[in-house]
C-alpha cells in the first residue's frame, strides 16, 4: 500500500500544486491552465513526463470532464440534471467509485475489488486528500480521478457562488 497526499493551494490562480508521498516529498506536479479554453489540468511526474490530463468540455449544456491517463481517455465525469442537489455520473470501463465522493470520502474499485481509499483531511489550509493506493499499477489513474473530482467540486462551488 502507498499513501499519497494531494494538497491544493488555496490562492493558486492557475491551479499549480504537488502530490506528495508520506515523507512529504514531491511525487507529481499538477499544472492548471490559466485563462485558457478549455480548462485543462496536466499532471507530470518528477521527470517532467505527462502522466495524464483532465479537460473540461467547452460547449456542453451541463459540465463534462474528460480524464486521459498515459494518452488514453479512461473516464468521463458528467453533471446530471437535478432540481435540488448536484449529481454527477462517472463513466469508466474498469473503475467504479463508491461512497460519499461528493463529500470526498470514497473508495475506488476495479472489478469489485477496492484499489484505493480517499479521505479529505479536516482542519487544513486548502483542500488536502489522503489517498491510500492498494493497486500500484493504477496509481496514475487514481491520482487523476481524485484531482478531477476536486476540479468538479470547485466548478460547482464557483457556479453556485456566482448565482
Amino acid at each position: 500500500m502507498k499513501k499519497l497526499y494531494i494538497k491544493q493551494k488555496v490562492f493558486s490562480l492557475g491551479g499549480h500544486f504537488s502530490v506528495k508521498d508520506e515523507h512529504q516529498e514531491d511525487r507529481y506536479m499538477v499544472e492548471g491552465s490559466f485563462l485558457s479554453i478549455p480548462k485543462v489540468f496536466t499532471i507530470k511526474d518528477l521527470n517532467n513526463q505527462v502522466i495524464g490530463t483532465i479537460t473540461k468540455k467547452v460547449f456542453s449544456f451541463l459540465p463534462k470532464f474528460f480524464i486521459a491517463v498515459d494518452g488514453k481517455e479512461e473516464m468521463v465525469i458528467e453533471k446530471q440534471l437535478t432540481l435540488f442537489k448536484a449529481k454527477y455520473r462517472i463513466e469508466s470501463e474498469s473503475l467504479a467509485i463508491q461512497g460519499d465522493w461528493w463529500g470526498k470520502h470514497f473508495e475506488i474499485s476495479q472489478n469489485g475489488e477496492v484499489v484505493a481509499a480517499v479521505n479529505e483531511k479536516w482542519f487544513t489550509w486548502g483542500d488536502t486528500y489522503e489517498v491510500e493506493i492498494y493497486e500500484q499499477s493504477l496509481e496514475h489513474t487514481i491520482i487523476l480521478v481524485v484531482i478531477a473530482i476536486d476540479f468538479v467540486k470547485q466548478e460547482e462551488a464557483a457556479s453556485s457562488s456566482s448565482s
